[in-house]
């Protein structure tokens, strides 16, 4: 997929000092685009919009957090 228009964007959550840095692209049709962005030129992961929006929803809802 071409992700020369992609507009990325860091989560919010990712940390300030270089780890754990996650960035989205939702600018782009039909599709939501992620990546780490320490390596902008690695692989990216895609989801469409109703799947992305089911995985943030799972996020605040705790659907991910662990027990122990």
């Amino acid at each position: 997929m071409d992700l020369s228009a992609a507009v990325w964007r860091k989560s919010s959550h990712s940390g300030p000092n270089g780890g754990q840095c996650v960035e989205v692209a939702d600018n782009l049709p039909g599709v939501v685009a992620v990546r780490d962005s320490k390596d902008p030129d690695g692989p990216a992961l895609f989801f469409t919009p109703a799947e992305w929006r089911s995985f943030i929803g799972g996020i605040k809802t705790g659907d991910f957090t662990s027990s122990s």
